[in-house]
């Protein structure tokens, strides 16, 4: 049994385990102990505040695996992510050179600076035991962080954004940190990814040219990276554009990785999530029906978890006594429920974002 709820002191052993194990190491998951507490602190009194618009607030879940006793799962939700400092991106821009004199017209793509993200709610920090790669437990990690914001709004922006890790080669290097930030660092890419953990990537920012990059400039290989995803979340990536997200012309600023942006009024999670009151009955009583993420109202106390979505003719949430229990809920009580399946991947991918050019 499987269940999405915040983190706890008690599980920084489990957080340092999966920030070790990320693949590729996470910028805004360090192997850092004091920084994991750091984030177990902040998370907990975002918790346990009062909010009534988006600041500085980390909420970090965890995803539990009962049956083993142990989290095997983490995920982050920032609600503004330039709360503290900038946000920086890379932007990607086109400029027309011409010359009437000598009849010439170019159009030069680029890279600028931005800092536009720093506003929107960021998705982040996310790890899953590899145990649980592939199954059901990775979706509903993912997303149970929309069933959240869903249910307390004025917690998070309008606009929500995943910035998902860059592409590297077969060493471990990451081509377009290789072409332009290691000539400003002299440092490889993961001690730099390390550094930027620990610390922050606004140094990062601080110290890159402010110029535009100029994409003609810079190898073919670096060129190449701009905007794709490391092999490894290539999965997540479809599952997050057929959610709603939308490519954006954003990329991150360390490895060119693609950052995805969305009005979360139009993702499939919230246009399909509906409130039901509970009715309890023995689960083997409980009807065929498609798998559905179910969770609870209370906030400090978020729970989500996956059950069938079996409603009875008055619609009504069925549920067996295990899973109201875990939820936290008794007969009569509302649960939020969406369906776990998605629209096809791609469907509601249709490239930039329009709405930001």
């Amino acid at each position: 049994m499987l269940v999405v709820r915040p983190v706890r002191p008690a599980d920084l052993p489990a957080l340092e385990r999966l920030a070790g194990t990320a693949t590729p190491r996470l910028t805004n998951l360090p192997a850092h102990r004091d920084r994991l507490e750091e984030r177990i602190t902040r998370s907990r009194q975002a918790f346990g505040h009062e909010v009534e618009f988006p600041g500085d607030e980390h909420y970090t879940f965890v995803l539990e695996d009962l049956e083993r006793g142990e989290v095997v799962g983490t995920a982050t939700v920032r609600a503004q992510a330039g709360a503290r400092e900038a946000y920086y991106t890379y932007r990607q821009e086109t400029l027309i050179h011409a010359s009437q004199q000598l009849d010439v017209r170019r159009e030069v793509q680029t890279l600028a600076l931005s800092h536009e993200v720093s506003e929107a709610s960021l998705l982040c920090a996310l790890s899953l035991d590899p145990r649980y790669k592939g199954t059901s437990a990775e979706s509903l990690l993912r997303r149970a962080r929309l069933m959240f914001i869903a249910q307390y709004p004025e917690r998070f922006a309008d606009i929500l954004a995943m910035a998902f890790p860059g592409y590297l080669d077969d060493s471990g290097e990451s081509p377009f940190w290789n072409s332009v930030g290691r000539h400003f660092f002299v440092r490889d890419y993961q001690e730099i990814n390390y550094l930027a953990g620990v610390r922050s990537k606004s140094f990062i920012a601080e110290v890159m040219p402010q110029f535009p990059l100029y994409l003609a400039l810079l190898t073919p290989q670096a060129r190449a990276a701009i905007g794709r995803e490391h092999p490894d979340h290539e999965e997540a990536l479809a599952e997050m554009l057929a959610e709603g997200f939308l490519r954006s012309r954003h990329v991150d600023i360390f490895d060119a990785g693609p950052v995805i942006k969305g009005e979360r009024e139009r993702f499939a999670s919230f246009r399909r999530a509906a409130w039901h009151p509970v009715r309890i009955r023995p689960d083997h009583a409980l009807p065929d029906a498609e798998p559905a993420m179910i969770a609870n109202q209370q906030l400090a106390d978020f729970r989500c978890m996956v059950a069938r979505y079996a409603l009875s003719p008055t619609g009504q949430l069925m549920l067996s006594p295990e899973h109201a229990d875990l939820l936290g809920v008794e007969e009569g009580r509302a649960v939020l429920a969406a369906p776990l399946a998605l629209p096809g991947a791609g469907e509601h991918d249709p490239g930039y974002d329009e709405g930001e050019l």
